[in-house]
Order: structure tokens, then sequence, then C-alpha cells
């Protein structure tokens, strides 16, 4: 239906836009359901005819913001290089990792020490899990504030969330259990 990266391209531009958000387009998850008790033809039209008269200008809002950031996307296009592309990946390897890494660290660190229990950083396979370490037998995953609007943490496993922001002074911790 839609040419190769073509597909991709557009969801990125969704994900920077947030045109499909609940607050323009509806929450779809509830809606299908309303539509389905509201009527005996579970058909497509149906459906469309359904949402469109009680949303009839969520497409094409969508649409356009979508579109003004595939707009932002061409013109930046041709700034990228592959020497833009080495920088990138470097700051990602190198510099993200480690301080990222680094953060994580000590806030187990600092958690374990407030709480007055050992700690143990995650193995490979925790971490494919969303776990970055452990306080006593307790699970934690510690990420950026910016995590939380990236919608990145679908792990559904049970663990205490550690969102941080570094400030110029520290970082501002938040602990959700």
């Amino acid at each position: 239906m839609f040419p190769k990266y073509t597909s991709q391209l557009i969801n990125l531009a969704n994900q920077n836009a947030q045109g499909t958000r609940a607050k323009f387009v509806g929450q779809l998850s509830d809606l299908f359901p309303e539509f389905a008790e509201a009527t005996t033809e579970i058909l497509m039209e149906a459906w469309k005819k359904w949402y469109l008269k009680k949303y009839p200008a969520a497409i094409d809002d969508a649409t356009e913001k979508i579109y003004k950031q595939i707009q932002n996307l061409k013109e930046a296009l041709p700034l990228i290089d592959k020497d833009m592309v080495r920088n990138w990946v470097e700051d990602l390897v190198i510099t993200k990792t480690f301080s990222g890494m680094y953060v994580q660290k000590a806030i187990i660190v600092k958690i374990a020490e407030l709480k007055r229990q050992e700690y143990r950083l995650a193995t490979p396979e925790e971490e494919s899990k969303g776990i970055d370490g452990f306080i006593g037998n307790k699970p934690y995953s510690i990420k950026p504030n910016t995590y939380k609007t990236m919608n990145r943490l679908s792990e559904q496993i049970d663990v205490t969330k550690v969102f941080y922001k570094k400030l110029k002074t520290g970082l501002k911790i938040e602990i959700i259990e």
C-alpha cells in the first residue's frame, strides 16, 4: 500500500508531530468498543462513517500536523552527511552511553545507600526486560525524564521506575513504586 520506507518516515513524523494523539483523534481503544455497542454492522465502512460523524475534522487535522513535520524532515535530510551520521553514532555510543550508565549507577548506589540495602546492576538479560539494577531483591528501571513522553517503557513488569532530569546543580529524581 505504501512505497518502501514511506510508512516508517510518516510514523517518525507523527511521533514528532503527535498528530494521532488521543486529544486530536480520540481515544480509539475506547471509541471502537463504543462503536461496536452502537451497531450490529461491524464493518469498516460503518466504523468509518461512525467515527467521522463523531470526529469530522480529526483525519484532516492529523494529516496537516504530520505533513508539516514531513516538510521539516525534507528540509533536514539534505543537511545529513556521512560525517554527521558518524558524529551521531559516536555521541550515542560513547557520550550518551557513558553519561546514562554513570547516572544509572549513581542513582542505584544512592538509593541503596539511603535504604541501607545492597545493590547490583542488571544482567544483559534483565536489561532486555527494562531492568537496570536491583536494590535488595527489588528491580529498578532508571531512565531520563524524556522516556515518559516517548512511551518507551512499554514493558509490563513489576519494577520500580526512577526518572531523572539533569539540572545545572545535579539531578531531579522521581521514584514511582
